[in-house]
């Protein structure tokens, strides 16, 4: 009718839903939140079917994550079967652990038939053999062989984060049978770019992109249009190898194969830049000494993963101790030097750390190889005197006026030059030398590096203090 406002659709009124749900700095509204919560105390199925049905399941991650657990639980209770168990891949381990843990493995078993083979494995996998095998033994046979292939797989490898439903056809077949196969059989994937092309044993031979599909008359026979795969990914590759490839390649989807060379899945761009993700976490949290906590640990959980790396700090700290120890009597003569110790030992620090950080990144995308390393070790040796002679400067003036004493700005002066320089230097050699013996460098670099800067530092600098002052 004219005059009247109609429904939105399309894209406005996508934007229109988010903008109902978050705010302008990406979190979930309050009176949303609020709005939620009411409808679950009050048991209202209806609105919670209404506003949390619809939900991406990305929105419902988040949803999930904002909620009390008792709420949490509630939701999927009240929801049934219009919970979305896609949604369980959008949020932290723990919470994803504390639902499917209330709920009864046949449950699940019905819901994990809904998924893709790869949001079923993320379910899967991180549940206990028990429970694994009991919900898998109620799934029919083909899923479960193909569920029970990927979770064979190790953790972390392209074989447990593929997708094991694909498109394969013969390469005898024409385009226009190809596309008849496409049109009329259900059990496809929803979506695909990619067909591929095996022998009778599933060995994968080439594949063909959609749009050249649709280029190419019906006649044409699928050998003749294939190109190779050039770019399959083994099973067993690590998943960050594995993402590695589709950023090289600019790849949108690649096939994964065995050790035979078989067809046993894909990986899509969007398994792929989660991973990237999940990586890129990964290596921030181990560098900063954190095992793998997430938000949603409880107290203890986080207390016991941070400690390890803290009793390691403990230690460097006891060896940073012992030599300052070595110079008690020059301390004990010259109380200034306590004053400016820290100083030069964060100063080197934070510099080792800066070098660590480009180092440890270039090793894990590839970036940092035997070809460039030494280009790159001279460039750090040359940043971290140039910026050793610049602060050195800086604080020697400061201390001289500080303290009325030329002698004691000197001294510290050329201490930050000596550690600024070793920072640099152990900053990429360190994580090198880790990486060179198959140790990863994200883990147990900044320990070390913090280490040499702290005792170089205090060495060098009440080192230099003893022996120009003569303290004996």
């Amino acid at each position: 009718m004219e005059g009247q406002d109609e429904p939105a659709t399309g894209a406005p009124a996508a934007k229109a839903a988010r903008d109902d749900i978050y705010g302008e700095d990406g979190v979930i509204l309050a009176p949303f939140l609020a709005h939620i919560g009411a409808a679950i105390a009050d048991r209202d199925t209806l609105t919670l079917k209404q506003d949390v049905g619809a939900l991406h399941q990305s929105e419902l991650g988040d949803l999930l994550e904002a909620l009390q657990p008792e709420q949490r639980l509630t939701l999927v209770e009240l929801l049934g079967t219009d919970f979305d168990f896609s949604a369980l891949t959008e949020v932290d381990e723990a919470i994803r652990l504390d639902i499917v843990d209330n709920l009864p493995n046949a449950q699940i078993a019905q819901a994990v038939q809904e998924l893709d083979s790869d949001d079923a494995v993320y379910i899967l996998e991180d549940l206990d053999q028990e429970d694994q095998d009991e919900i898998l033994s109620q799934l029919p046979f083909t899923e479960r062989i193909r569920l029970r292939r990927s979770l064979d797989y190790p953790e972390e490898t392209a074989g447990r984060r593929m997708q094991t439903e694909f498109v394969a056809v013969p390469p005898f077949w024409t385009i226009g049978q190809t596309i008849d196969y496409m049109r009329e059989d259900n059990d496809l994937p929803e979506r695909f770019s990619q067909i591929f092309v095996i022998d009778p044993t599933f060995k994968l031979l080439g594949a063909i992109d959609l749009d050249q599909i649709l280029r190419t008359k019906r006649t044409v026979k699928v050998e003749e249009i294939m190109h190779e795969t050039r770019h399959a990914i083994p099973a067993t590759m690590d998943q960050e190898e594995a993402a590695r490839e589709f950023e090289q390649y600019d790849l949108l989807s690649a096939a994964v194969v065995d050790e035979n060379e078989r067809l046993v899945g894909i990986l899509t761009i969007d398994d792929v830049v989660d991973v990237i993700q999940q990586e890129a976490e990964e290596d921030l949290m181990r560098m900063g000494g954190v095992g793998d906590e997430e938000l949603s640990d409880t107290v203890f959980a986080t207390s016991r993963s941070r400690v390890p790396w803290l009793l390691v700090n403990l230690f460097t700290a006891f060896l940073a101790a012992s030599v300052i120890g070595l110079f008690d009597q020059t301390i004990e003569h010259i109380v200034a030097l306590a004053v400016l110790m820290p100083i030069v030992a964060g100063m080197g620090g934070n510099a080792g750390s800066q070098t660590m950080t480009v180092t440890v990144r270039a090793l894990a995308t590839k970036d940092l190889d035997i070809y460039n390393a030494w280009r790159i070790i001279r460039r750090e040796m040359g940043v971290g005197f140039i910026n050793g002679v610049v602060f050195a400067i800086l604080i020697g003036i400061v201390a001289a006026t500080w303290f009325s004493d030329p002698n004691l700005g000197g001294i510290i002066a050329a201490a930050m030059i000596i550690n600024m320089f070793v920072a640099a230097l152990a900053g990429i050699l360190i994580p090198l030398f880790l990486d060179r013996f198959g140790v990863d460098p994200a883990v147990a670099s900044a320990v070390f590096v913090t280490t040499v800067t702290d005792v170089v530092g205090f060495f060098a600098f009440l080192g230099l203090a003893t022996w120009w002052f003569g303290v004996t």
